[in-house]
């Protein structure tokens, strides 16, 4: 059966320079020779990655430090980025939140965030908040997952919907697809397939994969939009060829089922196999049906039985129930 999933992970804010693009490498080494601490710290962000600069990892820690120790936050940060991962320097996951701690204390709302994220749940709670307070909307995200999973502070799916929404309204459209669930299910805001839609396409059109796989589901299913097969194909390619792995999953069951694209139940048993493979346990499942039943391979009980145990084991529940009636059909074979 396929499910319109909620993507609870947590992510890592990147280096922090100056977005703008209009500050010349030259321009942020005449500013931070004159005492901009800043300039120091955009130059450091440049030398990371290679900017307008040959790539010199070394280069950026100094110029970090020197930042951090004028008394930029933002210096502060990227040094315990560079820290935390070991670059440039050796990895000091102590080092590293002695930084964000001061960082975060000092205003740079992104050291509060990957504060938290060293942190256990309670804690991590509150640097979210703090973060999400002030403006960093990937912090607002993670606090919601928090509301609706309960980790660190007592489950609220209308405090998790209303986190979403902001992160979703700020700058992190990636971070769309979780409110579009809520839509769908309907128990936390009224029901809304159009809504839920158009929050699916502003995640996916954002780069969020799964905001494409669920988009796909949408158009399979016709709800909120009108049936469109090759419509949730083209979906589910996208998200399937981005990573996500029920996006693969999906494209699997069109392919097997002829639905959108011409039937190709090989093709279908590879997109199984790779959403398994990937994580992914209703990929598992139906992989583990063609096994027991040879549909497009040879028959194969224990390579069915094996593939449905990994399946209940991950969680899917089709597959304990598959298990039983694999057990049944080897008895009665």
């Amino acid at each position: 059966m396929k499910k319109v999933v909620v993507l609870l992970v947590f992510a890592v804010v990147l280096l922090v320079g100056d977005k703008s693009g209009i500050e010349s490498s030259l321009g942020a080494k005449k500013a931070c020779d004159s005492g901009n601490m800043l300039g120091c710290s955009n130059l450091g962000s440049r030398y990371a990655i290679g900017n307008g600069v040959e790539k010199d990892l070394g280069k950026a820690v100094e110029l970090f430090k020197k930042a951090c120790d004028g008394g930029n936050m933002r210096g502060c940060y990227n040094l315990g980025l560079m820290y935390e991962k070991g670059k440039g320097v050796e990895e000091d996951f102590s080092k590293a939140a002695q930084l964000y701690i001061k960082a975060c204390d000092g205003g740079e709302v992104r050291g509060c965030y990957n504060l938290g994220l060293m942190y256990s749940f309670s804690k991590a709670a509150e640097l979210f908040k703090k973060a999400c307070d002030g403006g960093e909307m990937l912090s607002c995200y993670d606090l919601g997952n928090m509301y609706a999973n309960g980790d660190g502070v007592k489950k609220d799916l209308g405090k998790a919907a209303e986190l979403y929404k902001k992160a979703c309204d700020g700058v992190e459209t990636f971070y769309c697809s979780n409110l579009g669930v809520m839509y769908v299910d309907g128990k936390v805001v009224e029901k809304d397939f159009k809504k839920a839609v158009e929050l699916y396409k502003k995640a996916c059109d954002g780069g969020d994969m799964l905001g494409c796989t669920n988009l796909g589901f949408m158009y399979e299913k016709g709800k909120g939009v009108e049936k469109d097969f090759s419509k949730a194909v083209e979906l589910y390619k996208k998200a399937c060829d981005g990573g996500n792995m029920l996006g693969c999953y999906g494209l699997g069951d069109m392919y097997v089922g002829g639905d959108g694209v011409e039937k190709n139940v090989k093709k279908g048993i590879e997109l199984y196999k790779k959403a398994c493979d990937g994580g992914n346990m209703h990929g598992c499942f139906n992989l583990g049906l063609m096994y027991a039943f040879g549909n497009g391979v040879e028959k194969d009980f224990s390579k069915a039985a094996e593939l449905l145990k990994k399946a209940c084991d991950g969680g899917d529940m089709h597959g304990c129930r598959g298990l039983d009636v694999i057990y049944k059909l080897k008895v009665m074979e």
